[in-house]
């Protein structure tokens, strides 16, 4: 609080030495009314000496509540009205806006504010104000002036400070594959006041990124700072989270911005991936994620055998009509891929082929056996270089046939 002395009878004492020096000269007969002059004006100066104007600097976050304190202590002066000056950004000449008379009652000089509030009491000489919703139109030089008898005007100015915390954001620039630098992400904290500080926690990608950090100024007072960060757009950095920080005195307490770096590109390689013995899945790696379409080549529509969920084609009914060539198509905002299966529904006549197969593949492993133990004396549990360095293997062909009705698929990419 700032306390001002009020000397005013410092003026008024050569006038007061002239006069009594007259009243001397006059008086030739008694020297009682100097005295009493002399007395009454000593007391009125140490009245004055003890008077205070009591006020204060003020600092308040915008949209709150700032109190603009003012009062008078130590004097007996009586108390005739209250007047508050201005003098802001919105009006930059000083001039009256609110008087305030004898029975607490507040009167608006230029128009009424509603925002502000008379909380003082005239009777304690006390004409504090408060003002809610706080703008930067409001910041400037507030005067508090008391009109007191016999003191005269007596008068304390109160500046009313803003903080302005930021608006804050992170901004994704959307970067795709490449092997060069490029910016990932932006984050701003937007007509701070004093300037915000803004950094970026980036964890075990730190050798992998660089930041930078600049400031735009503005006229009302207010600054945006914006930090960038760069590094080079691969699949191993897709994915990671780092987080921005943001920290200012108009600010409570710090705020933390988690950004997940991410690099866009288009499908890759796409896959066909059997996940039960009549589904298949459409397979593929892509950011944003793959928006997957069937189709049959030659067929306009899909048959009403088949149903088909995003990626997933599952088959209802082993039919003759299944049978085709079936394309995935993965598509995103960057690009497209294709994958192919082609469907099979064997027919009955194959049974016996099979069964016919079987039979023979049968004797010729028995035979082959009974050679083997003919050679060494004993079976082996595996064919080996005794018998030719042959091994029986089996191989995954283009197109395996299932019989008896059973599906048979070919998956190409």
């Amino acid at each position: 609080m700032a306390r001002k002395k009020i000397r005013w009878m410092d003026g008024a004492v050569p006038f007061l030495c002239v006069f009594l020096v007259s009243n001397f000269i006059l008086s030739k007969f008694s020297m009682i009314p100097c005295r009493l002059v002399l007395l009454a004006a000593l007391l009125l100066s140490r009245d004055a000496d003890a008077l205070q104007v009591i006020g204060g600097s003020v600092t308040v976050v915008q949209g709150d509540t700032a109190t603009l304190p003012c009062h008078v202590t130590d004097t007996n002066d009586d108390l005739t009205q209250i007047t508050w000056q201005r003098r802001t950004r919105a009006k930059p000449h000083n001039d009256n806006f609110i008087t305030i008379q004898p029975g607490n009652r507040l009167q608006f000089v230029h128009g009424h504010d509603d925002r502000f509030k008379y909380i003082g009491n005239f009777n304690d000489k006390n004409g504090t104000l408060q003002l809610s919703s706080v703008t930067l139109k409001d910041e400037g030089s507030y005067t508090c002036i008391f009109t007191l008898f016999p003191s005269g005007n007596q008068k304390t100015e109160i500046p009313l400070n803003l903080l302005v915390p930021p608006f804050t954001s992170v901004m994704d620039n959307l970067p795709t594959l490449d092997t060069e630098e490029v910016l990932f992400a932006t984050c701003t904290a937007a007509g701070s006041r004093p300037p915000a500080e803004v950094r970026w926690l980036t964890g075990v990608l730190g050798d992998k990124l660089r930041t930078t950090t600049n400031y735009i100024h503005y006229s009302n007072g207010t600054t945006t700072t914006v930090s960038s960060l760069f590094g080079v757009p691969t699949r191993e950095i897709n994915g990671h989270q780092v987080q921005c920080v943001i920290s200012s005195y108009a600010m409570s307490t710090e705020e933390t911005l988690p950004f997940i770096i991410q690099v866009y590109f288009s499908p890759t390689e796409v896959n066909m991936k059997a996940i039960s013995g009549h589904s298949f899945e459409c397979v593929t790696e892509a950011n944003p994620n793959a928006n997957f379409t069937w189709s049959r080549y030659g067929q306009s529509l899909l048959p009403s055998v088949v149903k088909v969920e995003g990626a997933k084609l599952q088959v209802l009914s082993l039919t003759s009509d299944l049978n085709g060539l079936y394309q995935c198509e993965a598509s995103n905002t960057y690009g497209r891929k294709y994958g192919q299966l082609y469907v099979h529904v064997a027919s009955e006549a194959c049974s016996a082929a099979w069964a016919l197969f079987g039979v023979l593949l049968s004797l010729n492993v028995i035979g082959a056996a009974a050679w083997c133990f003919h050679k060494s004396g004993h079976f082996q549990s595996s064919l080996s270089d005794n018998c030719g360095s042959k091994r029986l293997t089996t191989s995954r062909t283009k197109a395996p046939i299932i019989c008896h009705s059973r599906l048979s698929c070919l998956m190409n990419t």
